[in-house]
């Protein structure tokens, strides 16, 4: 029978590398320096790459242990933002020989059920974003190694979180708009009690607030084309002057905006100037194109794959937020009574 026929051993590598198993499991385990000569261990590659040798991961992982799978915890799809989170989580995690499976909350944001018989035992760790954190207690996420994204780095569950600049985000918004002469703002704001809304009405207020003589007014909607509609009509039902920029928490709450603007007659940015949050491709499909903050969603799941890394292994992950940045389209222009 020839070799090719069946899978080949770590047994066979070793006798055609004229080395012991144990050397074998050295090299490919890349444990051999100190322990085996140089020479020795590119044989030893040779002979492996030669044979077409595969290590059995499966095997390996039982021995040691670990499954080198990673969980995704995100609130339900309904974006393409968290698709682009598990993109990047996955890329980092291929190269080191991890899978990911995407979890999404199926409510968005609340509990889930347990897609284990025992999350400890089948996963090494979990990345999860805050928004979706009611369901770590379901599948018991909170005892594993965990990441957190869009967390509150002082209250947080996870041993590392991962973060976005938002609140750069937000003043970029706050200071293209205050610099153009708006002074009347809506904030449509996103009816979820998470980490990173609070973050974007907190710095909102806060830039805005600087400046005399500016007013600001809050409605909350959830994300979703309808409810910033209906949001956004009420709020222009309420008496006194009419806002001339709103600023919503995320670009299909903008999307929502643009509907009630127009159902009023009302022009973009002619008579109101609109910005969202995210860069997703519905700001450039909607006309004008909106001026919103890009978000890096792969680099997010990059960074939060590369810190449960970091946890797992017993090192200190990477600080620092990820820079964002305003992309200023045709949604935006000076107020006409500015």
């Amino acid at each position: 029978m020839s070799r090719s026929s069946t899978r080949p051993t770590s047994r066979d590598v070793a006798q055609a590398a004229g080395v012991s198993q144990a050397a074998v499991s050295l090299v490919l385990g890349d444990k051999w320096r100190g322990r085996v000569a140089e020479a020795t261990a590119e044989r030893v590659r040779e002979a492996a790459r030669e044979l077409g040798y595969r290590p059995n991961l499966a095997a390996r992982n039982l021995r040691l242990g670990r499954t080198r799978t990673v969980l995704l915890v995100v609130p339900a799809l309904t974006t393409e933002f968290f698709a682009g989170v598990y993109t990047g989580a996955a890329r980092v995690a291929a190269q080191h020989g991890f899978g990911v499976v995407l979890y999404p909350s199926p409510e968005g944001i609340g509990p889930a059920r347990d897609p284990f018989a025992s999350a400890q035992a089948a996963l090494d760790g979990v990345i999860a974003s805050s928004m979706a954190a009611d369901a770590l207690t379901a599948i018991r996420g909170d005892q594993l190694p965990l990441v957190m994204l869009d967390s509150d780095p002082e209250g947080s569950l996870g041993a590392a979180t991962v973060n976005l600049d938002i609140t750069d985000g937000v003043r970029q918004v706050a200071d293209h708009l205050l610099g153009l002469g708006h002074r009347r703002f809506l904030h449509l704001a996103a009816d979820i009690a998470s980490w990173t809304f609070e973050v974007r009405a907190r710095e909102l207020a806060a830039r805005i607030g600087t400046v005399p003589g500016t007013d600001l007014r809050t409605v909350h909607a959830p994300i979703s084309i309808e409810g910033a509609l209906t949001a956004t009509e009420a709020a222009l039902t309420q008496p006194g002057p009419r806002p001339t920029a709103l600023v919503c928490d995320d670009d299909k709450l903008a999307a929502g905006a643009y509907k009630a603007l127009r159902r009023r007659g009302l022009r973009i940015p002619d008579d109101i100037s609109v910005t969202g949050l995210d860069d997703l491709a519905l700001a450039t499909a909607i006309d004008p194109e909106l001026t919103t903050v890009r978000l890096d969603a792969e680099t997010f799941g990059e960074r939060g794959m590369q810190a449960l890394l970091a946890v797992l292994e017993g090192r200190e992950p990477a600080g620092g937020d990820i820079p964002v940045e305003l992309v200023v389209r045709g949604s935006t222009a000076p107020p006409r009574d500015a």
